[in-house]
């Protein structure tokens, strides 16, 4: 790794996403502590990317089609860690991953996908391993603040009780910020493999989806709006809870079951207002999926500079112990979860491996099960994230 020209390739740098994350290396690693290449499709394209956001003249610009194996290999032997933002993955990411494995290069991608996660995890979980790749999905708002959030409140109660909590409650008390256009991809995209195929709506429905050979307890299944005591007011279900619980559980399958092998999770959003008006807010929120829109904002669509920096979220994850005692973590982010936020989450996350996480460390991981210290302290020194308890 050591001989690797780049620490870091920003593939899909001309993406919207993806100029987010060449933006903020340009603004926040303009010291040479990183090196780093944008890379994509066009040539023509990387070189207005690489104009447009300021970056210097000698930023090196590689090209490489997702649908091109041995250009993907090429490119990714050149680098420690590859950055990808080219999704829906389960469309165009398994080639890139493939030659990361091969290649031994670390991989942080944004995947919400628990269909495609699964099948990798599958088929190349143990080859990663071998080779000493390193690679980290769901390096964004899904599911870092989640994954981190959990383990923020686990810590807590094993200070504060001695051990860790059995239960632990993902609630979203505020958020400001629209979903991406490969978001809204994505979502549909696995939609259609469901549709398709029963296989992939199975996979959908198992909080285990992503921990092969472990099964643990039924979980609460946050699909309806309930009263919820630990908030003192009405929560409704939150769409994203399909890939984050997922990954809470990886999490602790992979890290040994800190949490416990009894461990139950769940996601839910706190509707604004008390009594029947919170009642009838969680109802009117449980009615809404922006996902049944016939047409949502186009891969490379988004919201503008003061969208993303007048966004944020506000996310406590309340632990409660067996004899009703509680302990909460919260989790806020300076920005919009979608883009502001997350391009920075996944910059920090690929820094974070070059610099925080031994080699050796192969294998298809989490960002809880492979370095939540770390990253936490990166995120909040660099990335606007604090994390607090309450």
């Amino acid at each position: 790794m050591a001989n690797r020209d780049f620490d870091i390739i920003v593939y899909g740098a001309t993406g919207f996403t993806g100029r987010l994350v060449a933006e903020y290396l340009v603004n926040n690693y303009a010291d040479g502590s990183i090196s780093w290449a944008m890379a994509g499709r066009s040539l023509t394209k990387l070189h207005e990317v690489r104009d447009e956001i300021g970056a210097p003249a000698d930023t090196p610009l590689l090209t490489a089609n997702a649908d091109d194996p041995q250009a993907l290999l090429e490119m990714v032997a050149r680098a420690k860690v590859v950055i990808t933002t080219v999704g829906p993955y389960q469309l165009y990411g398994e080639a890139l991953l493939a030659a990361c494995v091969t290649a031994g290069t670390g991989y942080v991608d944004l995947c919400g996908e628990p269909n495609w996660m699964h099948d990798m995890i599958a088929k190349y979980d143990a080859d990663a391993k071998a080779s000493g790749a390193r690679i980290v999905f769901s390096c964004g708002f899904d599911s870092i603040p989640f994954d981190l959030g959990v383990w923020a409140a686990e810590q807590a109660a094993i200070a504060k009780f001695g051990k860790p909590a059995p239960r632990v409650k993902g609630r979203v008390r505020a958020m400001k910020g629209t979903f991406s256009g490969g978001t809204f991809a994505s979502g549909k995209a696995t939609a259609m493999a469901a549709a398709k195929n029963p296989a992939v709506f199975k996979v959908l429905l198992d909080p285990f989806a992503l921990t092969p050979g472990f099964s643990g307890p039924d979980q609460p299944k946050g699909m309806l709006p309930e009263y919820d005591d630990a908030v003192g007011g009405w929560v409704a279900p939150f769409m994203m809870a399909v890939i984050n619980t997922k990954n809470v559980h990886r999490t602790n399958f992979l890290a040994g079951h800190p949490y416990g092998e009894n461990f139950k999770y769940d996601e839910m959003m706190v509707a604004p207002g008390i009594g029947e008006m919170g009642k009838a807010a969680a109802e009117a929120i449980a009615k809404m999926n922006p996902m049944n829109a016939d047409k949502g904002p186009a891969p490379g669509e988004g919201p503008s500079k003061e969208e993303r920096e007048t966004g944020f979220y506000d996310i406590a994850f309340i632990a409660e112990m067996p004899d009703g005692q509680r302990v909460t973590a919260v989790v806020k982010g300076d920005r919009d979860p979608g883009y502001g936020s997350t391009s920075k989450m996944i910059a920090e996350s690929a820094i974070c491996l070059i610099h925080d996480v031994p080699e050796g460390k192969g294998g298809i991981w989490t960002p809880g099960a492979l370095m939540p210290e770390p990253l936490k302290k990166r995120l909040e020194e660099r990335a606007g994230l604090t994390f607090t308890v309450e």
